[in-house]
């Protein structure tokens, strides 16, 4: 699946709102997607470094229209826990040299609408 197939949606709640300061992002997602997948989306999607993935399968609610009862369809939550202070990585190379990873990661996610 491409990344803009699994990521479909931000949610924003009073609750998702409170865990921006910890850096916890909800995200509605494709049904079958797994973590690792949901976690390479994010990363790509929003240049940041994804720590931790919870996902979570939320049942439809029973709806009733005058006198037919249905039900909503039932969809997948994924709360993303990125890293709040990324810092580049160094390594051993060859020879003993150390060397710094090029990678530039961001802290926050701009264009979620809950900040």
């Amino acid at each position: 699946m491409l990344a803009e197939e699994i990521i479909i949606a931000p949610v924003v709640t009073e609750k998702s709102n409170d865990g921006l300061q910890e850096g916890k992002y909800t995200f509605k997602v494709n049904k079958k997607a797994t973590k690792i997948e949901i976690k390479n989306a994010v990363e790509k999607l929003f240049d940041v470094k994804v720590l931790k993935v919870n996902t979570i399968n939320v049942r439809g609610k029973k709806k009733r229209v005058r006198y037919q009862i249905g039900k909503t369809p039932d969809w997948k939550k994924a709360i993303v826990t990125i890293d709040m202070n990324p810092e580049t990585k160094t390594y051993l190379a060859k020879g003993g040299k150390e060397v710094k990873g090029t990678k530039k990661f961001k802290d926050t996610i701009e264009d979620f609408t809950g900040v």
